[in-house]
């Protein structure tokens, strides 16, 4: 039915840009040769006219540079012509460029309005599944447990704290201090095999920094 209406050979503006961009990447090609050739005729020219000036140079008389000059205006005015043409097929050359780039551009927008569109889909069917009134109530719930826990905290810290320092008396303090004066500490130090701290011993203590007393020794030797 679409084709006996006409309709089955519309193309999608995918297509469209693509046959689009062929065809132009093929006229871009064709004008470049095209002005690769004109400049190869520019070229000749050029050296052609280089020759005719030295003879020019070279002849002293008028009559000899005469014939030389008009077949050097001649190759002027053909080279005139052939730049005129280069300067066109320049000018369609970076109107199609132009046109390249418009196309580009296009392209780069149609992806980047159907990456947008994909991606504002699945925000949608994601955002859809989740619940506000589920989410309400669950941080709700965890800001109870947050209280409780912290309320647990200060049971247990109050707990631990229940027999403090302050509950000593200064007489109790005294008693200790005084108990333990009279007991000997360094008995259980000396059954273990330990050394009795030079603090606890009474004893002043002997510096290993300071050198022995050699003397006595000495004149023993030399009494002998």
């Amino acid at each position: 039915m679409n084709r006996i209406l006409g309709y089955g050979n519309r193309k999608s503006h995918e297509q469209m840009l693509q046959e689009s961009g062929k065809a132009m990447d093929q006229a871009q090609q064709s004008l470049q040769q095209r002005v690769s050739h004109l400049d190869t005729q520019i070229s000749q020219l050029n050296f052609q006219l280089q020759s005719l000036q030295r003879k020019i140079s070279a002849s002293r008389s008028a009559a000899g540079q005469r014939p030389l000059r008009q077949q050097a205006l001649k190759l002027l005015n053909k080279r005139k012509q052939l730049e005129q043409m280069r300067d066109q097929l320049d000018s369609q050359s970076w109107s199609m460029t132009q046109a390249q780039m418009t196309s580009d551009n296009l392209k780069n927008t149609m992806v980047t309005v159907n990456a947008l569109k994909t991606t504002n889909k699945a925000l949608k069917s994601q955002y859809g599944k989740i619940n506000v009134d589920k989410l309400q109530d669950m941080q709700d719930e965890m800001t109870d447990l947050i209280e409780q826990g912290d309320e647990l905290q200060q049971v247990l810290a109050s707990n631990s704290s229940a027999y403090d320092a302050e509950d000593i008396d200064e007489d109790e303090l005294d008693a200790e201090l005084d108990a333990l004066a009279d007991e000997d500490l360094t008995s259980g130090i000396e059954g273990s095999g330990l050394e009795v701290p030079s603090y606890l011993s009474g004893t002043a203590p002997q510096f290993v920094d300071e050198e022995p007393d050699t003397e006595p020794a000495q004149e023993l030797e030399s009494a002998q």
